[in-house]
């Protein structure tokens, strides 16, 4: 409504009572809706990190002061009781001894070339030797046959086919620096020629990685077999730039499992083709993103850290008592099933009906707080549903969503939060602040399933550089059968 002058506003008060009341009401109106669009463009002010989905990186240069959660404990800083140091210790067999003579006391000066020994006192150096690379050459002995004169090689061991080529010590350390550390791969060169006087090329370190991942292809699919028979999944998604255009990365993973896989699209028609939601029957850990519902054969749990999130925005933006109760209950509940005997798989029926209830009167008091939106009487009605505050969103979401926001209530094995597969999907965004981008479509899916192999084999105490030169000999690391009641290996006790 465009401003009106006085002569125009004494005319409409002329013109009677209804004439009134309708610009009043047409003034109350616009006020709502200014109303409505400066909260709005607060909200978009107001969301960083800490208080949204949104990721670190958005926050620019201006980071928000964080505030953990987390209640204040009684444990003092470092390491804990029963915690395993590192402390470096003397070994009994050292590599070299050097021996230390004193020939002149220090007290009177006398000469003690030829006196006794009667201690030693040991202090041992830990140092790396020279680095050198070293050339194993391999001689085919050619022979000719005493009977018929013909001539027969010796064979070469397989994989030996080049004049002069890198062993597979030297391709492991390779896609080690590149694949785990992110080295890029002219830097991956330069260290090379650094410390071994000698440098391989761009191309060779592809190579390397490209015959790794050919290596691990069956226990890619080992580790997606393992994954469709946990318990409990972890499962998230990030963006990757690759050839130009945007991709999805999509982590499906364990505590002792985790699986990479790249696709144009970030919604169900990517996870159909990766093929592990699709054959899944666990319970699914995600952040809520609407595709994942579609799995119908699955149960699933949502992430209590992006609810907290949510509710400290909703806390700080619009001053609403129930947020914060809400904070309070969901880690009041955490903290409960923490300190339940482990051999406890969900919390009492008295305890569960009591934070239900707890849970079901915050809703309540929410709801009250946050009306449903009114429809325009006579206006003309929109498609779709009517737009609706953060608040009201997020309360309509924790009540459809009861048992699975409550999940790890009900089932010890589900984890609080989604925090697995956001810790698993990291290392990808690593990876494209090192590089940018990966220029082809077949490098991106190398670091996919490299990732994903060694991600697996840290999960289960193995070093990645022992993991990637037992794949490159053919033999890589496989892990054990997984035991789907509580994701351990079967060869282990249960936790």
């Amino acid at each position: 409504m465009s401003s009106l002058s006085e002569q125009e506003i004494r005319a409409i008060y002329r013109q009677g009572e209804d004439s009134v009341v309708a610009l009043i009401q047409g003034l109350f109106a616009e006020l709502e809706a200014l109303r409505c669009e400066v909260q709005s463009l607060k909200d978009q002010i107001s969301k960083n990190s800490s208080n949204s989905g949104k990721p670190p990186s958005s926050d620019g240069l201006s980071k928000p002061r964080t505030s953990s959660l987390r209640k204040k404990g009684v444990k003092k800083r470092g390491g804990q009781k029963g915690h395993k140091g590192h402390t470096l210790s003397v070994v009994d067999t050292p590599n070299h001894t050097v021996l230390h003579n004193i020939e002149t006391c220090d007290q009177c000066t006398a000469n003690l070339k030829d006196a006794n020994v009667v201690g030693v006192e040991k202090r041992q150096v830990f140092d790396l030797p020279p680095l050198n690379i070293e050339v194993t050459e391999h001689q085919a002995l050619i022979k000719r046959c005493p009977e018929c004169g013909a001539s027969a090689k010796g064979l070469f061991p397989e994989g030996v086919t080049q004049p002069a080529q890198y062993g597979n010590r030297v391709k492991s350390l390779a896609v080690y620096l590149n694949q785990y550390h992110f080295i890029p791969l002219e830097r991956t060169c330069e260290i090379f020629e650094d410390l071994f006087g000698h440098r391989p090329s761009d191309t060779t370190i592809f190579q390397a990685a490209e015959r790794l991942w050919d290596h691990l292809e069956p226990v890619e699919a080992h580790i997606k077999q393992s994954l469709i028979n946990a318990h409990v999944l972890n499962v998230d998604e990030t963006s990757l730039s690759v050839a130009g255009k945007k991709h999805w990365v999509h982590v499906a993973g364990t505590s002792l499992l985790t699986h990479y896989g790249l696709h144009e699209k970030r919604g169900q028609k990517a996870t159909d083709a990766i093929g592990i939601l699709p054959c899944y029957e666990g319970r699914a850990v995600h952040d809520h993103w609407k595709p994942y519902f579609g799995y119908e054969d699955c149960q699933h749990a949502l992430c209590n850290a992006h609810h907290l999130r949510e509710l400290k925005f909703v806390t700080e933006q619009y001053q609403q008592d129930w947020a914060q109760e809400m904070t309070t209950l969901l880690m009041d509940i955490k903290q409960i099933v923490e300190q339940t005997n482990e051999n406890t798989h969900h919390l009492s029926a008295t305890k569960i009906k009591a934070f239900e209830k707890r849970y079901d009167q915050i809703l309540m008091q929410g709801f009250q707080d946050n009306p449903p939106p009114k429809q325009k009487a006579g206006g003309k009605k929109k498609r779709g549903r009517p737009k609706q505050s953060p608040p009201k969103n997020l309360l309509d979401r924790l009540e459809q969503y009861k048992r699975e926001v409550l999940a790890f209530m009900y089932d010890f094995r589900v984890p609080f939060d989604n925090n697995q597969a956001e810790r698993d999907i990291r290392m990808v965004k690593v990876k494209q602040k090192v590089s940018g981008c990966f220029r082809t479509q077949t490098g991106a899916a190398i670091f996919c399933r490299i990732r994903g192999y060694i991600s697996t084999a840290k999960k289960n105490s193995i070093r990645v550089i022992d993991a990637i030169q037992d794949a490159f000999n053919k033999s890589p690391f496989i892990p054990t059968p997984i035991d789907t009641s509580n994701n351990t290996p079967v060869s282990q006790p249960a936790v």
